[in-house]
């Protein structure tokens, strides 16, 4: 069973850091699609990054040059370096994980499985 955690999530202030975390299981980690989403009160949840089987990785233009996405296939966990916060940030954020066309590909099928989410909340 696919299972996913996120952490790191918190309360900064504008231009501030955090990290979050994505801690995965149930299935073959290195091979999935990744990706960060985040859906702000009001609003509909929209895509922040995502990172494929082969590392390649995508952002949305809102986050370019702030955050960063990696991931660590030996400790199956996924990461979002968000720096230079804004007020416009502050959402929950949640990982996702896709299952992979065929084996091998790095194009997966669309996102069914996510976290609880981490709230992450950037003051002015």
């Amino acid at each position: 069973q696919v299972q996913l955690a996120e952490s790191g999530g918190g309360s900064v202030q504008a231009g501030g850091s955090l990290r979050l975390s994505c801690a995965a299981s149930g299935y073959t980690y290195s091979s999935y699609c990744m990706g960060w989403f985040r859906q702000a009160p009001g609003k509909e949840r929209e895509g922040v990054a995502s990172i494929d089987r082969v590392s390649n990785t995508r952002y949305a233009d809102s986050v370019k040059g702030r955050f960063t996405i990696s991931k660590d296939n030996a400790k199956n966990t996924l990461y979002l370096q968000m720096n230079s916060l804004k007020p416009e940030d502050t959402a929950m954020y949640y990982c996702a994980a896709a299952a992979p066309r065929w084996v091998g590909a790095t194009t997966c099928y669309e996102y069914n499985y996510w976290g609880q989410g981490t709230q992450v909340t950037v003051s002015s």
